[in-house]
């Protein structure tokens, strides 16, 4: 298991990476669903701004911005919470990697729609239907996966 230094390197790059994934999958549903890029990251934002924030399909600072830096903190977390627990793992062999990103992937989504409050859900769900989120997922996994390989080729 990576120290905590090593994770937090690390989980920077995966984390990133899945933020850059999951933001443009996001908005490629957003507009294809919703005939809105913006309005998935602005469902993010429910954290601050409560229902409003699921109903705006504008960008905006207030929710655009507010969804977005959430959002990637979010991936950056997970990032380092990947990193720490499975990026040892980068250096197996890919079908463990998969397999084990694919479960990795299954409890984020399950810590992010069973285990939180309400509030603190990731708020897309409400703008995207059922295969748009778990395309959302499936990026993130793939990126976390890509990142931690990576890193681990990089040492």
């Amino acid at each position: 298991m990576k120290n905590w230094s090593e994770a937090l390197r690390d989980g920077m790059l995966s984390g990133a990476l899945a933020a850059a994934a999951t933001v443009g999958v996001l908005a490629l549903r957003g507009r294809r669903e919703d005939g809105s890029a913006a309005a998935p990251l602005n469902a993010v934002s429910h954290v601050y701004w409560g229902e409003r924030a699921l109903q705006e399909d504008r960008v905006s600072l207030r929710y655009t911005g507010a969804g977005f830096v959430t959002h990637v903190i979010s991936a950056l977390m997970w990032g380092v919470v990947y990193e720490k627990l499975l990026g040892e793992r980068g250096r197996r062999p890919l079908s463990r990697l998969v397999r084990d990103t694919a479960a990795a992937t299954a409890a984020i989504a399950a810590v992010d729609f069973a285990v939180v409050p309400q509030r603190l859900t990731p708020g897309f769900e409400h703008r995207l239907s059922t295969p748009s989120l778990l395309g959302v997922y499936m990026a993130l996994g793939l990126a976390l996966a890509v990142g931690t390989r990576w890193s681990a080729r990089a040492q």
